[in-house]
């Protein structure tokens, strides 16, 4: 038995997800079938976590069993020749058979991008959030300094969270400017269901002056979601990478 770990690049804008389902268009079943085309075997693909209908990702990580002896050199190539072009394997490496994509991960990376032009994007439309008036970056990254180390994120998840606990711990939160773009960059051991749209939500209405900075903390301790801002769309949404060694804050 070998156990084989994929890194995935996919744009998220025709597919229901990363999730397997019946009768939608999903980036795991996707996957699944063009490893079964090529390995001649049933495989599970196992990822890192779910992303949500629109959602893209840089470095997704996956890993699946397979008997067969296929060439490792070989099976990225043989996988993507599959595949749309919407997605790509980039690395395919057979590693220890106890490796679990999920259970061993121990942080990962989101982005949200913003368009902040004033007109919007035609090449970008499908990437990017798009606010028009002009955000001071500045004050969001003042903000995002609250978000940093272990707190509840009660009041920065939707209703339908599966989690048991709030808790989680962010490293890193940063807020970057990139000409027209804002990025938002937010690293930490596990993010609730839509954490990460909605901290980029209520950062927006900081940045538009809504908001001060400092209300920030004063959302993260009212563990209350109508507290903070609103969900921002899923297209903006991109997990970056997913890290297997273990960091402190």
């Amino acid at each position: 038995m070998r156990n084989i770990k994929l890194t995935i690049e996919y744009e998220g804008k025709d597919y229901n997800g990363w999730q397997k389902q019946p009768n939608h268009l999903n980036i795991q079943g996707e996957i699944e079938r063009a490893i079964e085309s090529v390995t001649r075997e049933e495989v599970e693909l196992i990822g890192s976590g779910r992303t949500d209908a629109g959602v893209h990702a840089f470095g997704q990580v996956a890993n699946f069993k397979i008997e067969s002896d296929f060439p490792i050199e070989k099976m990225a190539t043989a996988i993507n020749s599959q595949l749309k072009k919407s997605i790509r394997i980039l690395k395919a490496e057979e590693v220890p058979i106890e490796f679990h994509s999920r259970y061993h991960c121990h942080q990962k990376t989101y982005a949200y991008i913003i368009d902040n032009s004033e007109q919007g994007t035609a090449i970008y439309r499908n990437t990017t959030y798009h606010v028009s008036q002009p955000l001071n970056v500045e004050k969001m990254q003042e903000a995002a300094k609250y978000l940093v180390g272990e707190h509840d994120f009660s009041s920065f998840k939707s209703s339908g969270t599966s989690s048991k606990s709030s808790v989680r711990t962010i490293y890193q939160a940063q807020v970057l400017k990139e000409q027209a773009r804002v990025i938002i960059m937010l690293t930490g051991n596990g993010f609730l269901y839509n954490m990460v749209r909605i901290i980029a939500g209520t950062l927006v209405e900081i940045g538009l002056g809504n908001r001060e900075p400092k209300e920030m903390k004063e959302i993260l301790e009212a563990k209350d979601r109508q507290k903070a801002g609103k969900t921002l769309a899923a297209q903006g949404l991109f997990l970056m990478n997913v890290n297997y060694e273990e960091k402190k804050v």
